[in-house]
């Protein structure tokens, strides 16, 4: 194989190769285990912040108002209590409120909406008091997309409502998927994590904003097996983190009759931007990474390298297996011919 990607050199000079080649070991991993990811676009995540037990009004939510009046020729009623009809917020923020007019509310907290409608209120009405509740409209409702066993649109009761929390109100990731990938759109930005790790990291489990857009998908990475191998076949990742060892063994291993254990191959590309000096980053955009499976440094290592996305692992054939092919034959032609 190197031969053959090898670029033709002067007489007596040393070929060039546009690939490079590691061997996978404990001194190696520390260095590898550095390298820019490759076969997957990677998102960042906010990390979580506290934010305060309250609602935050904004455009759409509806807002019902109870009026309490204790002068006896009040302008709302004999009763002394005067239920408004819920009304709604309009896109500018303002509500209506009889005797005041139009008055904006967005941006504001319930508690301190109630406190501006009583200021206002009290200039015609001076024993006036208010009693407000909010129902949260799309302004403080998140959009849980896809891939949630219970989609739809959830409403935001405050400010500190966890991505868990409506996750648990969803029925979690739909059990169809394999590696479920959580993605968040905020405005104009993109944010992914694998569910798997916003369960074990609490820093990020955020608060969910009004407007949240959120979905999960699978993860849509794929590794090639090929050579001398259990299977030659194109796999899914069964989960975020997957290991080499780990990958033989659902290919089914190597070929016990043919395959090379000393010469387990893995070939990457790596983009053009992420080519380094080989500490920061691979020298080449091709490199190929080898692992001897009969020695226990290279057994551990591969239980620590990580496969990523559009891996290909090649079982080399040892040199022995064209000879045992032949042996096989031989003795098959003998029992046909002699009848045993």
């Amino acid at each position: 194989m190197a031969a053959s990607n090898a670029n033709t050199a002067a007489a007596g000079e040393e070929p060039v190769y546009d690939f490079a080649v590691y061997e996978v070991g404990r001194d190696t991993l520390p260095v590898l285990q550095g390298w820019p990811v490759t076969g997957q676009q990677t998102r960042p995540w906010p990390l979580a912040q506290e934010q305060p037990a309250s609602l935050l009004i904004a455009p759409g939510d509806t807002v019902q108002m109870t009026i309490w009046d204790a002068e006896e020729d009040s302008i709302f009623g004999p009763a002394g209590i005067t239920p408004l009809q819920p009304t709604s917020v309009s896109s500018d923020g303002r509500i209506f409120v009889p005797y005041i007019g139009n008055l904006q509310i967005s941006g504001m907290s319930p508690a301190t909406a109630r406190t501006r409608i009583e200021e206002e209120l009290i200039r015609t009405v001076p024993s006036a008091q208010v009693q407000l509740e909010v129902e949260p409209g799309r302004g403080n409702t998140a959009n849980l997309a896809s891939g949630f066993s219970a989609p739809g649109l959830y409403p935001l009761p405050d400010r500190n409502v966890k991505i868990l929390d409506l996750f648990s109100q969803a029925g979690g990731p739909s059990p169809e998927l394999r590696s479920p990938q959580v993605r968040l759109v905020r405005g104009s930005q993109t944010f992914g994590i694998p569910f798997e790790r916003l369960l074990k990291e609490p820093q990020f489990n955020i608060a969910v904003r009004g407007g949240d857009r959120i979905f999960i998908e699978d993860d849509e990475r794929k590794f090639i097996a090929l050579g001398a191998t259990g299977a030659q076949a194109i796999f899914d990742f069964p989960e975020t983190e997957f290991s080499a060892l780990e990958a033989l063994s659902l290919v089914g291993g190597v070929n016990a009759g043919s395959a090379n254990p000393e010469g387990i191959l893995i070939l990457r590309e790596y983009a053009p931007s992420a080519v380094s000096d080989g500490i920061k980053g691979p020298p080449k955009e091709r490199v190929v990474f080898t692992i001897d499976l009969t020695t226990a440094d290279g057994l551990f290592s591969a239980g620590n390298f990580m496969l990523e996305g559009d891996d290909l692992i090649y079982g080399t054939e040892s040199a022995l297996g064209p000879a045992l092919t032949l042996f096989s034959l031989t003795n098959t032609l003998g029992r046909l011919v002699t009848g045993n």
